[in-house]
């Protein structure tokens, strides 16, 4: 299994596309597929890679909520809120974002969606992926990624020692 050591990641963030394939889940049933090679990751220093799947492959209803948030480098973000697929009276809100008009260079995201790991199952090729750490950022962590991983302490850029 090939590794990926996040403080080799770039800065500014790299846009490319995902070998991964990239299955989301709710309480088990499938919510989202995405072939490897369909999505993008985005790959940053001391951040674990985050996926961007098309909006078309997503099978439930999202809208849009008020929430924004700005990336110094992709731009203003909008965010979804997603109706619980098993029960109608759920609604989980601000954990699906979007970057709809993505700053120069990150283009190639216009439209997709990136999920939070959580509240529902996200996989990998497979494997159950965890949440960066906090809830500032929205990457995923699978066996095959090392490193300092930034988010514990929100935006604070971690202290490694020499």
């Amino acid at each position: 299994m090939r590794k990926y050591n996040v403080q080799s990641f770039p800065r500014p963030p790299a846009v490319e596309r995902c070998p991964k394939h990239i299955q989301i889940k709710w309480h088990g049933q499938l919510i989202a597929d995405c072939p490897p090679g369909e999505g993008y990751w985005v790959l940053e220093t001391h951040h674990a890679p985050t996926y961007y799947i098309p909006a078309s492959i997503v099978r439930i209803p999202i809208s849009t909520t008020p929430r924004t948030t700005f990336c110094e480098w992709k731009g203003t973000a909008t965010y979804y809120s997603m109706m619980s697929p098993i029960n109608a009276n759920e609604v989980i809100p601000n954990r699906i974002w979007s970057y709809n008009e993505p700053s120069k260079g990150y283009e190639p995201i216009k439209g997709f969606l990136a999920f939070y790991c959580g509240p529902w199952e996200c996989y990998a090729d497979g494997e159950r992926a965890h949440p960066q750490p906090g809830d500032f950022y929205g990457g995923w962590i699978t066996s095959d990624i090392e490193g300092v991983i930034k988010g514990q302490w929100g935006t604070w850029d971690p202290v490694l020692s020499c």
